[in-house]
């Protein structure tokens, strides 16, 4: 295995870390992300890593912690969101706009005192784009803590929730208090974009909210297991970025390593594509297996050529 994982990966602490934090990140990601697919809100998710951005950035003028940072962000975000108005398509658009511009604009301010005003370097690229080789072990507890927080409150609404994403009025007629659970969705998914800005930084942040989770969600329809798919394939594509990029150091001597926000994003997308094709195969054998029943059983009267070219297709 030497050709795959060069040397000293296992013994790194850079990378014992960076392998924690992105596993966790990605877990609670794949998690949340699920319900923002199945709730249709990954714009809102998408607005919400750019108030990660502000957070975070916020942080480095202080001199505090960026994860700190990016959750305040995003928990402020959320809040915002929640105050301008959720209950409609229309209104949950227009809260989101109101504060991805806003974030925008606070963002690029904070990140131009930090570089103007103080001695930190590479500040733009920890916040935007991340870097998780250089977080500090310290880290780690912090983000055990929030991971625990945010899927806590993911299980304690899991019911309600999952029954106000599939139909709110439904959800609304059988007593759920839609408001609370709703507030209470927003403040996990606050949270698990302030882990994955942590991961892979907060502009790329959303690759890894949404793109497991689509990805799980085309290979299954029940939301269970769609949990359980989109955590797997979030937790090996951050760990396989981790390594991809511990190793690219050794590839060249033009270029240090890739990033690891680079990695996973790239094998995010690589594997939505995948699942496009695994999808469109299984619905095409389903269809073909149906059709061939309905003849043999008589329900369905085709000549053999019209039977072959059913299995062509």
């Amino acid at each position: 295995m030497g050709w795959l994982f060069e040397p000293g990966f296992f013994a790194s602490p850079q990378v014992h870390t960076a392998l924690v934090i992105g596993g966790v990140s990605a877990l609670v990601s794949a998690i949340v992300g699920v319900f923002t697919v199945v709730r249709g809100q990954s714009f809102a998710g998408h607005a919400l890593t750019d108030a990660s951005a502000t957070g975070g950035s916020g942080a480095l003028v202080v001199g505090a912690n960026p994860l700190l940072g990016f959750v305040v962000g995003s928990l402020a975000g959320a809040g915002a969101m929640e105050a301008v108005g959720v209950r409609n398509v229309r209104g949950r658009d227009l809260a989101t706009g109101i504060v991805l511009g806003a974030s925008i604009g606070l963002a690029s301010l904070f990140l131009y005192l930090t570089t103007s005003t103080t001695a930190t370097t590479g500040a733009t690229q920890q916040i935007l784009f991340g870097s998780i080789f250089v977080t500090a072990p310290s880290t780690v507890p912090i983000v055990a803590v929030f991971s625990l927080l945010s899927l806590g409150i993911v299980a304690s609404v899991y019911r309600p929730l999952l029954l106000s994403s599939v139909d709110r009025d439904l959800a609304a007629a059988k007593g759920v208090p839609v408001r609370v659970v709703e507030t209470a969705y927003m403040a996990a998914l606050a949270l698990a974009v302030g882990l994955s800005s942590l991961a892979i930084g907060a502009i790329l942040s959303t690759a890894l909210l949404i793109g497991p989770a689509a990805t799980a969600l085309r290979l299954t329809k029940r939301v269970g297991r769609a949990l359980a798919v989109a955590t797997a394939i979030g937790i090996v594509t951050t760990w396989l970025g981790v390594l991809l990029a511990y190793d690219s150091a050794e590839w060249g001597s033009g270029h240090g390593a890739l990033p690891v926000s680079f990695w996973v994003v790239t094998l995010v997308v690589v594997g939505y594509l995948i699942s496009g094709l695994v999808s469109r195969v299984a619905t095409t054998t389903s269809r073909t297996a149906d059709t061939e029943h309905m003849f043999e059983s008589g329900r369905l009267h085709l000549l053999p050529e019209e039977v072959a070219c059913s299995r062509d297709s």
